[in-house]
């Protein structure tokens, strides 16, 4: 059921309203972030401002005004992006990530050439930005079924992560791959990440596909997989394994406060990053309602 606008305010009285609308101001801010994917519609001083006003630390960039090829956008070209950087760090946040679509099965030789051209850009947009990591996948050709990885597959997503890593750590930045699609459980991730033997290499931990898709829990996960995480998704759902629908955080049967624990435990200092489908999934709750109720309830968890 979608909450409106309305109901949303009304439940949030007292404390709950101030804290998810504490400014940025609030030196307590604490360290959440937003994946634009979940406000399409939003221009660049809307998703700035908001994050600022709801105390979010970061952003993370998975697209922008409907255009997921962000080194291609107006803000991000070249006579443009000095003051694109000015206008983040003068709202008092960072960029977490920069998210490309980048998957790195391709086994034609053209195609795959230009996969990873692909992620040299973003690679490069997120050097300029000072932005930490640059997001992949490592999905088979039918990501709609996902597979378990076979050999091949492992070896040709291990090879492109290591490509890039190369590439990427002089400029600074860290190639992560996501859990996600036919990469969700932690046996093929570690191999993988083994694999790619790279520094500049490790993983983008998706703490809703591993619980939902690989049905393994978070203290498993991160005791597998910690050395590795340097970035988080966080997002509520329910259901059952591929016939799953998202919800508000803490309305469904994920569990993200143990996720956050298990994170913490390990002395995670990354972001904790809410990835609302809303570009994929365009009838869910609004980004102003489920971008400050996210904010609500994991400060709740962070504190």
């Amino acid at each position: 059921m979608r909450t409106t606008r309305r109901e949303f305010a009304k439940k949030l009285t007292g404390a709950a309203m101030a804290a998810a609308f504490a400014p940025a101001g609030d030196t307590a801010r604490l360290p959440i972030a937003f994946s634009t994917l979940g406000c399409p519609a939003w221009d660049l001083q809307k998703i700035l401002t908001f994050a600022e006003q709801h105390g979010f630390a970061a952003v993370e960039f998975r697209g922008l005004e409907g255009n997921l090829d962000l080194p291609s956008h107006p803000a991000f070209v070249a006579e443009r992006i000095a003051q694109t950087k000015r206008e983040i760090l003068s709202h008092g946040l960072r960029v977490a990530c920069v998210s490309s679509s980048a998957s790195l099965h391709e086994s034609d030789p053209e195609k795959r050439s230009k996969v990873l051209a692909d992620g040299r850009r973003f690679i490069d947009l997120a050097s300029t930005l000072d932005a930490p990591y640059v997001r992949v996948f490592g999905c088979s050709p039918d990501s709609g079924h996902p597979i378990t990885p076979g050999e091949d597959l492992k070896a040709r997503v291990a090879a492109g992560l290591h490509e890039l890593g190369e590439y990427a750590g002089p400029r600074k930045v860290t190639v992560i791959i996501e859990s996600h699609d036919d990469f969700t459980s932690s046996a093929a991730l570690a191999d993988v990440l083994h694999r790619a033997d790279s520094k500049s290499v490790a993983l983008l931990w998706d703490a809703h596909h591993t619980f939902a898709a690989s049905n393994e829990d978070p203290k498993f996960t991160v005791r597998q997989l910690g050395q590795w995480i340097r970035h988080t998704h966080l997002k509520d759902s329910v259901g059952k394994s591929g016939d799953r629908k998202y919800v508000l955080t803490g309305r469904g049967s994920v569990p993200i406060k143990e996720q956050v624990e298990a994170l913490r435990a390990i002395g995670y200092k990354g972001f904790y990053c809410f990835e609302w489908e809303k570009v994929w999934h365009p009838d869910l709750e609004d980004p102003e309602i489920a971008f400050a109720d996210y904010a609500r309830a994991v400060k709740d968890y962070l504190r």
